[in-house]
Parts: C-alpha cells; structure tokens; sequence
C-alpha cells in the first residue's frame, strides 16, 4: 500500500486510539476492510463537520460522489478505493446521498429533523456496509445516530437541535443543551443494535464516549481498556 493510504488508515486510529484494544474482536481477515471502511466514513465526517469556509469541504464532496460512481464502475482513484472499490456494493447510490451532509451542517429544529436530514446517507451506509463488511445491515437510524453523535463531539452546541435550547446564561445553557441531546441520542440508538461485527463494536466505542457527555463529564478516549475491552466484547457477541 501507498504512504497516502497509510495515512488515512493512521488519521483513523489516532481519532479511534479505543480500537487497537476492540479490534481483537473482529476477524483477521476483516480487519484491513473494516479500517479503509471506517476511515472513509471519517472523510465523511470530516465534510459534515468542517468549520469556516464550506466550499473547499464542498469541493471535495463533489469529488468522492464522482469518485463513488467510478467505483460502481469497479474503477478507482483514491488509495482507499485499492482496497473498497472490487466489493460489489450500492457505491452509486451512497454518492447521490452525499449532498444531504451540506444541509445536515444547518442546526435542525428538533431531533426528529436531525435524523430527517441525513435519512438518505444513513440509509446508503448501511447498505453499502453490508456489502463492504459482509453481515446483517445495521439500522440507518443508529447509522446516523452515531454520526450525529460526532458532530456533537466536533462541532459542540452548533450541532444540537434548536428546541434543546435553554433559557439560562450562555455557558449553563451551552452545557445544558449538549447534555440533552447526547441523551436524546442515546435514547434514539439502540445499545445492542444490529449490524455486522465490527459496527457492532465501533458503535459500542461511540456510544462509551457520548454516555459522558449525557452526564456531564468530559469523555476520555482510551482510558479505560478493560471497559473498552468489556464492551467490545458484548457488542461482538451480540448480547
């Protein structure tokens, strides 16, 4: 493989430092797919989330929904399509849901509206994750739970629904409302939902992370393995 793809691959586990202890859970011969599948759903993520100017993140949406397309074709560009683009997948139809990340970056009324906005692409991952991670389907509502839960992480009180908003000072209310959401997420993904493994396992790592924030604290990525470990396990056995 080339320096490039390494360093998507590398980006992807320094965000995910978790996964070098949960990754024992997923079969040797996933674990090359499941990280290229990750890290290109962080690029994803990296677009929904960008702070300041939008267009160079637009730009480069336009380009991975072109890029998608040629791999339905079974032709790529990018290094981490050496590795995705010969799975057979719906890669057409996630790039038409690509655009939905742009109006998904504007703050929704409610949480039903937040889940509404990003419908298309999470239902668009879970289909091409079945094929890329070769297992049952995960549900597009928790596919975009776990999304939303990262724009919280990233993008902090601009990422939270307008009528979570409260009446108190700016720092309480900024808090407050964070908080509120992160439980609404919670509520909204399933703790044992379906999904092949090793979704399974990310989603337990994201949700270990956003269960803090519900309760006021700062999350700790990484600190805390045997829980990780716990987890992990759990969710890759699907109990």
């Amino acid at each position: 493989m080339s320096q490039a793809y390494d360093s998507f691959i590398e980006k992807w586990r320094t965000r995910w430092p978790e996964w070098t202890v949960a990754e024992v859970f997923v079969p040797p011969a996933q674990r090359q797919r499941t990280l290229v599948w990750f890290a290109l759903l962080q690029e994803f993520d990296d677009i929904l989330n960008i702070g300041g100017d939008p267009l160079p993140a637009d730009a480069k949406l336009g380009w991975w929904a072109t890029e998608l397309r040629d791999w339905a074709a079974q032709r790529s560009r990018h290094p981490l399509g050496r590795v995705l683009e010969p799975v057979r997948a719906p890669w057409a139809e996630l790039a038409g849901a690509l655009p939905e990340l742009t109006g998904a970056r504007a703050r929704p009324q409610d949480g039903e509206a937040a889940f509404a906005a990003l419908a298309g692409f999470g239902a668009a991952v879970a289909a091409v994750e079945a094929a890329v991670l070769e297992g049952q389907s995960a549900t597009p509502r928790a596919v975009i739970a776990q999304v939303l839960a990262q724009r919280l992480a990233e993008a902090g009180l601009e990422a939270v629904p307008l009528a979570l908003q409260s009446t108190s000072g700016p720092a309480a209310a900024s808090e407050q409302a964070q908080r509120a959401w992160a439980a609404e997420l919670l509520r909204a993904w399933p703790a044992r939902g379906a999904g092949p493994r090793p979704r399974r396992v990310w989603a337990s790592l994201a949700r270990q992370r956003l269960a803090p924030v519900a309760a006021g604290r700062v999350p700790r990525p990484g600190r805390q393995p045997l829980r990780v470990l716990w987890n992990a396990w759990r969710a890759a056995a699907g109990d």
